[in-house]
């Protein structure tokens, strides 16, 4: 990726707190930094709002200095601002003191039993490090916040959400809009703590970039700016840009095969086949033209097929069945040598058997495998430890199998051995329809096919699909519509 990461790089709070650490290490003042976020605040609030009653709630820590910055700057362009402190009110402590001191208005003490009307209310009360529930009286106070009829600015995160891992530590502020600082974190892209973020945005305070080569920054969100897509050469033809072959499932269970064919020629992969019984190629030659059909009973009939180099990537799954056949069938393409992308019916195969999976992956010559497990499919595979996050589980996964793995979902973490991560925030909840799945996989074994490498071909596909969906715009939106979306999508990332 190069340098591409830094603009997508997502921080946790410890990570946040390094950075500005080595920020002030570089010459710049730990009050300019609050003072430049607090700008970075009002600057979002003026963009969106209009002059009218503002509500700042500050707590005792930077995340209240930060507050006592926007009320400040706010009371200076003319807006009416009341300020209330969580703690004492005569000695709010650590960077706070100083910023509340410069408020030359008054300062009131906060309490759940305040009327909590205004125009707008900033919540600048708690900070994104999180580690606890909140209870007592400041639990009271958030729902307070969330129960009135207002307009919600965050500073950094909603009070109550955990910034690493977007659990919600009891109660969290609803925002409409949270302002982070330099960076995004984990818990602005995970669920549930997505959800309580309203829009994101992000200013920037005076970090140096340099100072994200310094943190040990393994994740990012999803976007076109950490991977590029295969190009058409001028000089090029169908076999340079790669062969995708789908193994399908009988002809009873023949349609996600197709959906999942049809996603990687449209991706752009240069021949596209199905491979499977008779039975199934005779459904299957009613229904598509260009995608080729070769027969296929078993995993040495798979085996010998591959055999030609010229098919290099392979997708297996989408309703192919469970059992003994299919995990043969995938153990002749992982021994094939072709980058193989394995859903669905070929992940709930190796359920039982998942080191023979793992070992096939990691003891066979160097390839690109990727895991696309929705939840059911990974606890069956990998288990859950409730105790970690999807990021963690994801990257542990990842680990453990030697492969790319997609932990699929609203909130998608794509991850690969080396510990690098992706949170995908683009799709929309439309995709939760049959065979979704299928076409991401399809997609993905298409980019492969082109001659992407395993975790940015992953990372494109999980892009693309979800645009796809977006291109839809609504309600209403089918599996089969996905890929005749794809080009559009293409159109726009070149």
């Amino acid at each position: 990726m190069e340098n591409s990461w830094k603009n997508n790089a997502l921080l946790t709070p410890d990570q946040m707190g390094r950075a500005d650490k080595l920020a002030v290490k570089a010459g710049v003042a730990s009050l300019d930094l609050m003072e430049a976020a607090g700008r970075g605040v009002v600057d979002a609030i003026v963009a969106r709002f209009s002059p009218r009653d503002v509500l700042v709630l500050c707590g005792p820590g930077n995340n209240g200095g930060d507050g006592f910055v926007v009320a400040r700057m706010l009371a200076a362009l003319g807006w009416p601002v009341r300020v209330r402190l969580l703690g004492d009110v005569k000695n709010p402590g650590g960077d706070a003191a100083i910023n509340a001191q410069r408020w030359q208005g008054e300062i009131e003490a906060l309490s759940a039993g305040d009327g909590f009307g205004a125009g707008l209310i900033v919540d600048a009360l708690l900070g994104a490090g999180l580690d606890r529930d909140v209870v007592g009286e400041l639990a009271k106070v958030i729902e307070k916040i969330n129960a009135a009829d207002t307009s919600v600015i965050s500073v950094d995160v909603p009070s109550g959400l955990d910034g690493e891992t977007g659990r919600v530590c009891g109660v969290c502020v609803r925002a409409d809009l949270s302002v982070t600082f330099f960076r995004k974190k984990p818990g602005h892209l995970l669920l549930p703590g997505r959800r309580f973020c309203g829009v994101v945005e992000v200013v920037d305070i005076g970090v140096p970039e340099g100072v994200l080569d310094q943190i040990d920054v393994h994740t990012v969100e999803n976007g076109p700016e950490i991977w590029a897509l295969p190009q058409a050469q001028d000089d090029g033809n169908k076999f340079t840009r790669g062969h995708c072959v789908v193994v399908s499932g009988d002809e009873l269970h023949s349609g996600a095969a197709r959906l999942a064919a049809r996603a990687a020629a449209r991706v752009g992969a240069g021949l596209v086949s199905l491979a499977g019984t008779r039975g199934a190629l005779l459904v299957h030659a009613s229904h598509v033209s260009s995608i080729m059909l070769n027969e296929v009973a078993n995993g040495p009939a798979l085996g010998a097929l591959l055999e030609d180099s010229r098919k290099n990537a392979v997708v297996i799954g989408p309703a192919k069945g469970i059992g003994e056949g299919t995990r043969q069938m995938v153990l002749a393409a992982l021994e094939s040598g072709a980058a193989t992308v394995l859903d669905a019916d070929a992940l709930t195969s190796f359920a039982e058997h998942s080191e023979v999976l793992f070992a096939a992956i990691k003891d066979l010559p160097k390839r690109d495998v990727v895991l696309t497990p929705h939840g059911g499919e990974f606890l069956r595979l990998f288990g859950v430890d409730t105790d970690h996050t999807k990021l963690v589980l994801a990257r542990r996964a990842a680990k453990e199998a030697g492969a790319i793995v997609v932990y699929k979902g609203a909130d998608t973490v794509i991850a690969a051995p080396d510990g690098w991560a992706a949170i995908n925030s683009n799709a929309p909840p439309t995709l939760a329809t049959a065979g979704s799945g299928d076409v991401l996989a399809g997609i993905i074994g298409g980019l492969l096919a082109q001659g992407m490498a395993g975790w940015e071909a992953a990372c494109a596909g999980v892009f693309i699909h979800g645009e796809a969906a977006n291109q839809f715009g609504g309600a209403g939106l089918i599996a089969e519509d996905l890929p005749d979306l794809i080009p559009d999508v293409l159109l726009g990332l070149a």
